[in-house]
């Protein structure tokens, strides 16, 4: 009878660490998955915020086309 008490002891323990190991593993990928979330959110803020900028030089130059000559002026220091 001990050998087979025993034998159920062992079991109940690998099933335990199996439910561990699966717990570890959910939280990893949890975790990669508000990574990617926040990175995308950030990246979205700044394309929003760079369009936002090139609406607004467009605004004080006039129009694209002026923007694009105070662009060159400004990188080129003339």
């Amino acid at each position: 009878m001990r050998g087979v008490d025993k034998m159920s002891e062992r079991t109940r323990v690998k099933q335990k660490v199996d439910a561990t190991t699966s717990i570890n593993q959910d939280a990893t990928t949890e975790i990669s998955r508000v990574g990617v979330i926040t990175v995308a959110a950030f990246g979205a803020l700044v394309g929003l915020w760079s369009l936002a900028c090139i609406v607004g030089g467009m605004a004080a130059s006039g129009g694209p086309l002026a923007f694009v000559g105070d662009w060159f002026k400004a990188v080129t220091g003339m």
